[in-house]
């Protein structure tokens, strides 16, 4: 089995920790990454897609030096090699104008407000990343006992159905 990419960014390191270690029952099967600015996520998911590791998930904060987490989501869904990854705005400065630029630019799947709550994240995360290996990866089965196995088998299930099999 492949592993997948969770990359967490936000420049507040305590905040960046704490997001990395609410998802440590993801590190089983994907790559948690921490980075505390846009650039240096860029160069994280530059270093994975050379090792042909898609960015699965990102988690970003939105008020950072330099760019904004909502310009970089957008930039990431304006790119192919990142246009399927899950979006995640995670902070509590996007006010309603930014948000509402990203959900236009339809390249945020999720908002979640600071601060969060572990179980929150959690099913969030998980929801999300099963959506994304339903949609990308050929054998959805293989991530089935990590993430929301109901959703994988009911999926898979549908599709026989649908092609007759």
């Amino acid at each position: 089995m492949n592993k997948l990419l969770i990359l967490c960014v936000d420049d507040e390191r305590d905040v960046l920790d704490s997001v990395v270690r609410d998802l440590q029952q993801f590190s089983t099967f994907c790559d948690i990454e921490a980075a505390e600015s846009v650039a240096e996520a860029r160069e994280v998911i530059a270093d994975y897609h050379s090792e042909h590791v898609p960015l699965a998930m990102i988690l970003c904060d939105h008020i950072m030096p330099k760019e904004t987490g909502v310009n970089f989501l957008i930039e990431l869904h304006d790119t192919p090699a990142t246009k399927s990854s899950k979006k995640i705005l995670l902070t509590g400065q996007a006010d309603l104008n930014d948000t509402v630029n990203a959900i236009n630019h339809h390249c945020l799947d999720f908002y979640i407000a600071k601060p969060w709550q572990k179980e929150t994240l959690v099913d969030v995360v998980t929801a999300h990343l099963t959506r994304y290996v339903l949609d990308t990866q050929s054998n959805p089965m293989q991530w089935a006992k990590f993430l929301d196995t109901a959703k994988i088998l009911q999926e898979m299930s549908e599709k026989r159905l649908q092609f007759g099999e």
